[in-house]
């Protein structure tokens, strides 16, 4: 009887070892992803996993999943504060292919989540035409896209409907979105802060359109070919502002900057350029007197209470 319970027990002890060890590889800081990696691994750098959802189950809180080498890592769900680095930077380049599906859905509502925090960088995300969004943020308080490519979705490159969280868009680019290129709404209609910088908006439905009680910014950026309005800032039911700085916009088919209702448009430094209309309604585009308005079908030039101070 005693050699029995003396098994049961080293089983016991071994089966606890392995539970442990398996947990901790499950929540390693860090972790990666390769071209020729498999998800059976522990995604560590001398044993990667093949994709991002393979590597983001065996990856810690606030931890980061990196990409040793050029692939396509496949479509993600993201319910935890994280980091995907695709690897730019002469490391190799993080593909999402999302044929028909969304990109990255970002959705973190564990309340033990503090930052509720992701930041994508170096990421090569495309619809292939069949896509549904790039990345669609759902629940969470902070967004970085950085240094990504976004192309080809059927619906929109970046949607935000979380709360009130702030995002942050920059050194990106985002192209052939049927929807809109980069669209905040929050449902609730509480404020988004949004930032938009050195990125090309292109050949989208409409480029940016903030809604819903956005305070936002888009800055040093281009804007361009978009099916409908370059810039638009509006809501259903809670007014949004859009603060436009040093930012080309042209050739757009609709609006240049498209104002909505009792929201307001801040432009300054801004060349607006072959548009079929540069800007509507003049009354709610306020300008520091020094933006370029030329070659649009109809040019309108802003018309706010005042030109806000330069100083």
């Amino acid at each position: 009887m005693s050699k029995v319970r003396f098994t049961f027990n080293i089983l016991a002890i071994a089966i606890f070892t392995l539970t442990v060890v398996s947990v901790a590889q499950a929540q390693a800081t860090r972790t990666w992803v390769s071209g020729v990696g498999d998800d059976v691994n522990p995604c560590s750098r001398t044993a990667p996993c093949k994709t991002y959802a393979g590597a983001i189950s065996k990856t810690a809180k606030d931890g980061e999943i990196s990409t040793l080498d050029p692939g396509g890592f496949g479509a993600v769900t993201i319910t935890k504060s994280i980091t995907i680095n695709g690897g730019g930077a002469g490391q190799g380049y993080g593909s999402i292919l999302a044929s028909l599906v969304n990109g990255v859905i970002i959705n973190i509502t564990d309340v033990n989540d503090i930052r509720k925090s992701v930041k994508l960088d170096w990421l090569n995300i495309n619809g292939a035409s069949t896509g549904l969004d790039g990345v669609k943020f759902i629940a969470g308080n902070v967004l970085h896209v950085s240094n990504t490519l976004i192309d080809g979705f059927t619906s929109d490159g970046i949607e935000v409907t979380a709360a009130t969280p702030n995002v942050v868009i920059e050194n990106t680019k985002i192209r052939n979105c049927v929807g809109t290129g980069i669209r905040t709404n929050s449902a609730t209609g509480a404020g988004i802060k949004a930032t938009v910088a050195n990125s090309v908006i292109t050949r989208n439905g409409v480029g940016v359109d903030f809604q819903n009680g956005t305070l936002g910014s888009v800055y040093d950026s281009t804007v361009a070919n978009n099916t409908s309005h370059g810039l638009q800032v509006g809501e259903p039911t809670a007014g949004s502002n859009m603060n436009v700085v040093n930012v080309n916009v042209s050739n757009n088919g609709g609006t240049g900057v498209n104002v909505l209702n009792t929201s307001r448009a801040r432009i300054a430094r801004c060349n607006i350029f072959q548009n079929n209309v540069s800007l509507a309604p003049a009354n709610l585009v306020d300008s520091g007197g020094n933006n370029s308005i030329a070659g649009n079908t109809t040019n309108t030039a802003p018309n706010g209470p005042s030109p806000f101070p330069q100083n």
